[in-house]
This record gives C-alpha cells, sequence and structure tokens, in this order.
C-alpha cells in the first residue's frame, strides 16, 4: 500500500468512526486502537516523528502513552506525512508578535471538513433545525490555494452548509451563490461593517430563520465599540460564536464580560453566546454546551470535545497526566490529524471539569522543559539535549 493509499484508508476509518460515535456506536477501545494506528502510520512516514518515538520509548498500548508533538514544532519544521506538493491546504497560524508562524499541512480537507461541520452544528446549530442566515466578522479567506486559513476555512464551510444563498430576495442575479461575497464576510481594513451586519439581521427576521454570526473576540470588541452602546435588531433565536484571543492587540476583554456585552448588542440571553476553542495545529473544535435546546449540555466557560478529540492537562516537566482537578498543559488526541499528528501538547492551561475543560490562559514565563526536549528530539535529533 502506498503512503497515500494507506492515507486515505485511514481517513475513511476516522470518519467512519467520528459518525458512529456521535450515534453513540462506538466501541470500548475503539479510540485507543485507531489513535495508535494512526500514531504508528505517522512514525513510519515522519522521521522526526520517528525519532521522537524512539527516545521515549515506543507507544505503549494507550492513546495516553503517545508521545505528543509540541505546537512549537510546527514552526521549526514541517510536521506532515507527505511532501508539500501534495498540499491541499496549509494552514497558517496568527502568532505572536514576533513570532513564526506555525503550519499545518493537509494533504486533504475532507476529514476536516466534515468533522468541524458535524460538532459545529451541535454546539451551534442543533437547537433550531432547517436554514439560517449565517455572516462572519472576519475578512474573507481568499482564493488561496492551498488555503492558509483554517479559521476561514471553517467559516466558509458554515455559511456553505447551513445557508448557501444570496441575502438579496428575490435574487438580484441567477449567478451561482459567492460564498466568498462582502455581505456575508463584515470585516475589512476600516473594522466591522455594522450595517452590512444590520441588513443581514434584517434578511433572518423576514425569513423567520435563525441568524448566525461567527466572529473572532477581538472582532466582537470593534463591533461592540462602533455600536457605542446601540444594539442590532436580531431574531431572538440568533446564537453568536466568538472564537480566538487578542494576540499582538493593545487591549483585552476578559471572556465573561465579552459574553454579557454582545448579548446585551443583539438583546439575547448570554446562552446564546457560545464560545468555540481550536487551533491551527488540530482539526478539531471544542465548543460551550450552553445553547438552551442544542444537542450539548454545558455551564459557560467549560468546553466541551467531540467524541474523536481526547484532553488531558499534563505536567510541564513529565508530560505526564495531572491529579484530577489540578491544572495543567493541555495535551490532545485528534483522530483527524492524520497526515500530521495525532497527539499534540501546547503551552495552554487547561482544568478538567466535567466532560470538558476549563481554559487558564497560556502558560507564562520559561518554555516547558517536557515540551523544549520533544522539539529537539524532531527537529534536531536529539543533538541539543
Amino acid at each position: 500500500m502506498t503512503p497515500v493509499e494507506e492515507s486515505e484508508a485511514l481517513h475513511a476509518k476516522v470518519r467512519d468512526f467520528a459518525r458512529r460515535a456521535l450515534r453513540g456506536e462506538s466501541r470500548d477501545g475503539e479510540f485507543d486502537g485507531l489513535s495508535l494506528e494512526l500514531a504508528a502510520f505517522q512514525a513510519r512516514r515522519n522521521p522526526g516523528i520517528r525519532r521522537l518515538v524512539e527516545a521515549r520509548g515506543g507507544f505503549g498500548n494507550r492513546e495516553a502513552d503517545i508521545p505528543a508533538v509540541p505546537t512549537d514544532a510546527f514552526r521549526m519544521t514541517r510536521v506532515a506525512v507527505h511532501g508539500p506538493e501534495l498540499d491541499k491546504a496549509c494552514f497558517v497560524t496568527s502568532g505572536t508578535t514576533g513570532a513564526a508562524p506555525g503550519k499545518h499541512a493537509m494533504r486533504v480537507t475532507t476529514t476536516y471538513r466534515e468533522l468541524s461541520l458535524a460538532w459545529g452544528a451541535r454546539a451551534l446549530a442543533s437547537a433550531w433545525p432547517g436554514p439560517r442566515v449565517v455572516v462572519a466578522l472576519a475578512p474573507p479567506p481568499g482564493p488561496a490555494v492551498p488555503a492558509s486559513s483554517s479559521l476561514g476555512f471553517m467559516m466558509r464551510a458554515f455559511m456553505e452548509e447551513w445557508d448557501g444563498r444570496w441575502l438579496d430576495e428575490p435574487p438580484a442575479s441567477t449567478k451561482p451563490f459567492d460564498v466568498l461575497s462582502p455581505e456575508r464576510w463584515l470585516l475589512g481594513p476600516d473594522g466591522v461593517d455594522v450595517a452590512g451586519l444590520r441588513r443581514a439581521a434584517r434578511v433572518a427576521l423576514d425569513r423567520s430563520e435563525p441568524f448566525v454570526v461567527l466572529a473572532t473576540g477581538f472582532a466582537l470588541v470593534l463591533l461592540l465599540d462602533a455600536l457605542a452602546g446601540d444594539v442590532v435588531v436580531a431574531p431572538e433565536r440568533t446564537v453568536v460564536m466568538p472564537t480566538g484571543g487578542f494576540k499582538g492587540r493593545t487591549r483585552e476583554v476578559a471572556p465573561g464580560e465579552l459574553a454579557r456585552d454582545v448579548a446585551r448588542a443583539f438583546r439575547i440571553p448570554r446562552a446564546q453566546i457560545v464560545f468555540e476553542y481550536g487551533m491551527t495545529e488540530l482539526t478539531s473544535q471544542l465548543y460551550e454546551g450552553t445553547l438552551p435546546g442544542g444537542a450539548l449540555s454545558g455551564e459557560p466557560g467549560v468546553y466541551l470535545p467531540p467524541p474523536w478529540l481526547r484532553i488531558s492537562p499534563v505536567d510541564p516537566e513529565t508530560l505526564r497526566p495531572v491529579s484530577h482537578g489540578e491544572a495543567g498543559l493541555a495535551r490532545f488526541v485528534d483522530l483527524g490529524n492524520v497526515d500530521s499528528a495525532v497527539a499534540v501538547v501546547t503551552q495552554d492551561l487547561v482544568r478538567r471539569c466535567g466532560a470538558g475543560i476549563e481554559l487558564l490562559g497560556r502558560r507564562s514565563g520559561a518554555p516547558p522543559r517536557g515540551c523544549s526536549l520533544a522539539v529537539e528530539e524532531i527537529v534536531l535529533g536529539g543533538a541539543g539535549s
């Protein structure tokens, strides 16, 4: 079997597992088995991951035993099992000021799209079935090939799957719907297009449909500044999805304060402000489960993973799980990362909370020693230790 054929078979297995898991049909131990199969494939096809696995003594027989690749490695080397000529997408991190961006190469985007839509629908669209009006307070992702914005790719998929219509009624043109139309992407060099947002909200009201606003946290701050205390007249069935932080920005707003002010601006309950957590180095996303009547149920500030993603808070020195209730670095095992690294560890601090995690911010100070050693093993083969 060629590497591409092996990759295709694993992508199919992951998508099948995800569909069955959402229906409650997955089997005990299946996640561990599939994650180990992915880890073995990646170690065979990526010399850096193979060095890391050998330095850590192999895989063991549980997903918890898979050596995790630090997100810093995505900045310093190519974390992929295929060559760049096969990239369908190469998503680039926004990074912090002065830091080199990380890159997550994907040979195919089918799995990313399907998994994002499946869990996003549970969090944002399951309470109110049927068509809805979807806009983004974000710049359009553009026609770049390969695609470079993972968030833009996901937002575009939500628009196509959940809406896919012109806002003009009746259509001003018979041409096919253009998901990159400025009527959908309402953030530009001059800030938020408040008039465009109000118009989209009015279309949703006129159609008696739910209204979905996808936005970065900073774009919502810009919107609140532009509104200056005014409101957006929107349907009662409006949900706002804030995501991302304020990296490199001049001011920051706490999530609770942002949720309160955005809820007031749209005249909706706080429960309809559903925060998303994701990162370029992952295929999967986590959401709050606050939407009333939705398929997910959880408290504000608690992020729930899909069944194809596991999160463990780990010790910065040993990268082993910490005791229950303690904070640790976020270690992810993401079955969607077929062609990169199935296990990833970040510098985000998290704490378990029921079925989800609480986000505690970035770890400050020196780089975690466990992550630093892992990067050396991947990039330098241990030469720097």
